[in-house]
């Protein structure tokens, strides 16, 4: 547990927004304001988190000089505005993943955050998890050999009724920018940049993904193979493979769960079976991420840097596309 003297401020009170400062709470980190266009709203989870401002719109919240860094929970929709309007204030940024609904956006994004020297991170918090730490250090210590593919499924069955935002177009439904991003994100972290993409899906009239599959072929010479639907439940697996194993992530793979790791020596026997001792979902890493940056001076995480979240959704830009033709 780290406890901070930076002030975080939440813009946004939905379920993502009582995820992460339950998380932060956890952490240690300390929550100074709560900011919702609906102001009874933001009362409610202010009580439920004892945070000690409350704001009745997003400007007030940017203003408030009790808040260094504002973490973004608002529909995808609506990253860009938002960002912009914390970036003015000169606000340090997380941002919920997906980062924003287009790769134009993110660069526009990113763009403002460099001009104005704030540091900015997507909140890809599966990345900063103990369980991702650990897999790094066995890829780095040369147990997986070279990585030469990845699969990876996250579907879920979500609520698809009349007026749910996940088949809203205008507020950034989707599969794809929902689900599919944590498998985009995963194949990028460990296969690098992408060369090739083919996709198909299912899209309602509306234009809102349903369900898709993707198949990237990386500059590196790897391949991934990603599977995503909000209509019905999968294996939640991601299997990294190397020339001298594999690591199979246990499901929900983008969750703190455990993973077990498989050797060509070995005969392709299980020769560790890690599991981590949870303490909360796990999005208090990010966090702490955040925080040790900023304290080293840096604008962005080496963990996800700004270019590489505008890369990924030029990615999925590509996926939607394909899954449309």
């Amino acid at each position: 547990m780290t406890t901070s003297s930076l002030g975080w401020g939440i813009l946004g009170a939905g379920r993502i927004a009582h995820m992460f400062a339950s998380d932060l709470a956890t952490g240690g980190h300390r929550i100074a304001a709560v900011g919702s266009r609906d102001g009874g709203r933001a009362r409610a989870f202010a009580g439920e988190h004892s945070i000690p401002n409350v704001h009745e719109g997003y400007e007030a919240l940017v203003a408030d000089p009790e808040v260094d860094i504002i973490y973004i929970a608002t529909p995808h929709s609506h990253h860009l505005e938002h960002a912009l309007l914390a970036i003015e204030a000169g606000k340090h940024l997380l941002i919920e993943k997906a980062f924003t609904t287009s790769g134009d956006d993110a660069q526009t994004l990113v763009d403002a955050a460099r001009a104005k020297g704030v540091f900015v991170m997507e909140a890809m918090w599966t990345r900063f998890l103990p369980t991702m730490v650990a897999v790094r250090e066995r890829i780095a210590a040369g147990e997986l050999g070279e990585i030469v593919s990845i699969t990876a499924d996250h579907s879920q069955v979500l609520d698809l009724s009349p007026g749910s935002r996940l088949i809203e177009p205008s507020l950034g439904g989707g599969a794809l920018l929902d689900l599919g991003v944590y498998c985009v994100s995963l194949a990028h972290a460990f296969l690098g940049p992408v060369a090739r993409i083919q996709a198909s899906g299912v899209v309602d009239d509306a234009g809102v993904d349903h369900r898709g599959a993707a198949i990237l072929e990386h500059a590196g010479g790897g391949i991934s193979s990603l599977t995503f639907s909000m209509e019905a439940l999968g294996s939640n697996r991601a299997v990294i493979a190397g020339t001298e194993g594999v690591i199979e992530l246990s499901p929900s793979f983008y969750q703190w769960i455990g993973f077990s790791r498989r050797s060509n020596a070995e005969r392709q026997t299980v020769v560790e079976a890690y599991e981590p001792q949870v303490d909360g979902r796990g999005m208090q890493f990010q966090a702490a991420e955040v925080e040790r940056c900023i304290a080293a001076g840096l604008l962005e995480s080496a963990l996800l840097r700004l270019d590489e979240s505008v890369a990924i959704l030029r990615v999925m830009d590509e996926i939607a596309e394909r899954m449309r033709d």
